[in-house]
């Protein structure tokens, strides 16, 4: 039987999931502690006014903008053994994930082994194999440590913003911000607001905005943006440097800006990770880490969620089961050895294919390739490729339709095949 005590580190979908596994008859029977900054669990996918810093003098965790609705269709945004219930709609409300977030918790008794507002200071490893765990007591100021046979890293990484370096941007006038602040449209009205990024959240917010700025201006270097806009959404080169309210393009082009919003993505932060864990992160790849979850060279730590453009709450579930495969020793990993040159080979194809570092965690397109890997080391039921497929067709959709790819309908048939019912 699988004894180890294990810790993890953040509430949200990540971290319930491995709560939940860890808590299943096949999982540990030494108990999880599930820490957990904040006073209730969802992560990132809470709601609230606060930005920068909250009232601990912590920054403030979520990304989650008032008007947010699921850019991934529900039928594939749930977990394997608990689905979003049936509904008219496929894109849903954020409300919708954070309840459904919830009654998964309560479905699986899962609160009793959350450590609300208790935040993880630092992580270190012992000589005997143990990990050391200190937390803080946001509401008493108590720091605790505890003992643990395994950590799981669950704390997301849509939480540090990524600011680029821009000529000059000192000197703006008006309001800069990261999208990590964003909330409400309404802030914008008859404003001229300029985007930088052209990914996922850049395109959304853009739109979000647009219903009630002046004009917005999206600035990005993807190749090719293939969707319409509303008529006051513009497209724009990169930005080569700032003076004052005047902004000047790579095109040649300037233009002036109430607003910067900055839409360049997050950084992965583990602030709570002594140095002896031997955890680092260069350009956003993290590393030592086998199959992008498990700690090469100590393997009863790992981290949930690192990849994207993914099925997330899928991603985690098979990714925590597999470590839980390794953890009682059911599973047997390869050698250290063998494991660095796995790393070495996916870095090699990675970079063949015009990849960047930053782009390691990357999936997409590779995703189910990824999670036929996880379930051959793991020896877990593979994920259905209808997922991937889903997931996919909904990505095109976003690119080619923004304005309208949301009312698409789907209904997933078998674990191959999906229809498109509206």
């Amino acid at each position: 039987m699988n004894d180890k005590k294990v810790a993890v580190i953040g509430g949200g979908a990540a971290g319930l999931c491995a709560a939940r596994h860890c808590t299943a008859p096949v999982g540990v029977e030494g108990g999880v502690t599930v820490f957990e900054q904040s006073s209730q669990l969802g992560g990132t996918w809470v709601y609230t006014e606060e930005t920068n810093i909250d009232r601990y003098g912590i920054p403030v965790h979520t990304s989650m903008y008032k008007n947010l609705r699921t850019n991934l269709p529900k039928e594939i945004m749930g977990f394997p053994d608990f689905p979003i219930p049936e509904r008219d709609e496929s894109y849903i409300p954020a409300e919708a994930i954070l309840k459904f977030l919830n009654d998964y918790a309560d479905h699986f008794d899962l609160r009793k082994y959350i450590k609300f507002n208790h935040k993880v200071q630092f992580v270190s490893p012992e000589q005997d194999g143990k990990w050391k765990v200190e937390a803080l007591n946001l509401e008493t100021n108590e720091k605790t440590v505890e003992e643990f046979d395994a950590v799981m890293v669950c704390n997301g990484h849509y939480h540090t913003p990524i600011y680029p370096e821009v000529e000059g941007m000192e000197t703006f006038s008006g309001q800069q911000l990261h999208s990590h602040h964003y909330r409400k449209p309404e802030t914008y009205k008859d404003k001229t607001v300029l985007v930088i990024g052209g990914g996922p959240s850049g395109l959304d917010i853009a739109l979000d905005i647009s219903y009630f700025a002046k004009k917005v201006v999206i600035s990005h270097h993807v190749q090719e943006v293939k969707t319409k806009f509303p008529k006051n959404i513009f497209q724009k080169p990169d930005v080569l440097k700032v003076d004052n309210a005047t902004v000047f393009f790579s095109d040649g082009s300037t233009e002036d800006f109430n607003v910067i919003l900055f839409c360049t993505g997050y950084l992965y932060s583990f602030p709570f990770l002594s140095k002896e864990c031997g955890v680092t992160v260069e350009d956003n790849f993290v590393q030592p880490l086998y199959k992008h979850l498990i700690h090469i060279y100590r393997p009863t730590m790992c981290f949930i969620g690192l990849p994207f453009y993914v099925c997330a709450f899928i991603l985690f579930d098979i990714q925590v089961r597999v470590f839980l495969k390794v953890l009682s020793g059911e599973t047997i990993l390869p050698s250290v050895n063998q494991m660095l040159e796995d790393v070495k080979r996916e870095i090699k194809w990675r970079s063949a294919m015009g990849l960047k570092k930053k782009h390691f965690h990357l999936m997409g397109e590779f995703q189910e390739q990824y999670y036929d890997e996880l379930s051959a080391v793991g020896n877990v039921p593979p994920v259905p490729s209808v997922y991937c497929k889903l997931h996919d067709e909904s990505s095109k959709q976003f690119n080619n339709d923004l304005i309208n790819f949301r009312k698409s309908v789907y209904k997933i048939v078998n674990d191959k095949n999906f229809l498109e019912i509206k």
